[in-house]
C-alpha cells in the first residue's frame, strides 16, 4: 500500500474536524478527496504529510508508520503542494522547480547529474520548456499551478499530495490539470491524492475517491460510491440533487 489510513481523527488540540477516516491507496492511483467547505480536506492532507499531528488513529506510508519517519526520510517519500502562495514569485520557473531537489542536495546545494535529469524530466512532463526562464510573477494561474506540480514531481517521491490544484482556473484548465495528474500516475506509477470541489470531474477521472461527509467517510471507486448513494445527501436536497445515471449534480428550481 502507498498509504494506509486506519480509524484516523484529524483536527486541532480541542477541535475534531473529521473522524473515522479509513482508506488504502495502491501504487499508481489517482485519488480525489471531496466534501463540502470546512469538512477537513486540507486538514487531512496536512496530517498525511505530517505537517500537523493526527488526533488518533494510524497512517502508514509504504508500510512504515508515519510517526516513525523523520523529516528527511519523509521528504523522499511525500511531496505536497498547498494553497499558500509561494515565498517569492521573483524566482524563475526553473529555479522554483529546482527547489524540489532540496531533500537530496548536499549542504552547499550542489546539483548532481541525477538532480539535473529529474528537473529536466519534470519540465518536459509539465510542458514548461518554453517558460523555464520566465519569472513566476509573469505566469497565469494555470501556468503557475503546472510549475508547482513540476516542483513536486522533481522531488521524485512515490506519493504526491495536492490541495485544490484547480482553484481559480477556468473549465478548460481545470480539465487540463486533472487529465495531466491522471497521466502522471499512469506513466510514473506515482500515487497522487488531491482535494477538490470539482466533484463531477473527480468522478470521471479518478481511480478512487474519499468523500468526507461527517459520518462514515466512504472510500472507493466512483462507480461504487454512486451505487451506494454516497453523493445523494452531500448537499441540501431542496437545492441540489445528484443524478446517479449521469454522475452529475442538478439544481432544483
Amino acid at each position: 500500500m502507498a498509504i494506509s489510513v486506519k480509524d484516523l481523527s484529524i483536527g486541532y488540540t480541542d477541535i475534531t474536524v473529521a473522524s473515522e477516516i479509513n482508506f488504502d491507496s495502491l501504487t499508481g492511483e489517482l485519488i480525489g478527496i471531496v466534501g463540502i467547505n470546512g469538512i477537513g480536506k486540507s486538514t487531512l492532507l496536512r496530517t498525511l504529510a505530517k505537517i500537523q499531528p493526527s488526533l488518533s488513529g494510524s497512517i502508514s506510508i509504504e508500510g512504515k508508520s508515519l510517526e516513525t519517519l523523520d523529516t528527511s526520510v519523509l521528504a523522499s517519500e511525500i511531496s505536497i503542494v498547498l494553497t499558500e502562495p509561494i515565498a517569492s514569485k521573483n524566482l524563475t520557473v526553473q529555479e522554483l522547480i529546482t527547489l524540489g531537489r532540496q531533500p537530496y542536495t548536499n549542504w552547499i546545494g550542489k546539483l548532481s547529474e541525477l538532480d539535473k535529469s529529474k528537473i529536466i524530466e519534470a519540465i518536459q512532463t509539465l510542458q514548461l520548456a518554453d517558460l523555464k526562464h520566465k519569472k513566476c510573477y509573469e505566469l497565469s494561474d494555470g501556468q503557475l499551478q503546472r510549475v508547482m506540480i513540476a516542483r513536486a514531481l522533481a522531488q521524485d517521491t512515490s506519493i504526491i499530495l495536492l490541495d485544490e490544484p484547480t482553484t481559480h482556473l477556468d473549465l478548460y484548465h481545470k480539465i487540463q490539470i486533472l487529465k495531466l495528474l491522471k497521466s502522471i500516475t499512469v506513466e510514473t506509477k506515482k500515487t497522487i491524492l488531491f482535494t477538490s470541489h470539482e466533484i463531477e470531474m473527480v468522478i470521471q477521472l479518478c481511480d478512487k475517491m474519499l468523500l468526507l461527509n461527517e459520518a462514515n467517510n466512504p472510500f472507493g471507486k466512483p462507480s461504487e460510491l454512486i451505487k451506494k448513494g454516497a453523493f445523494d445527501n452531500l448537499f441540501p436536497s431542496d437545492t441540489v440533487a445528484f443524478d446517479a445515471d449521469t454522475g452529475t449534480f442538478r439544481i432544483k428550481k
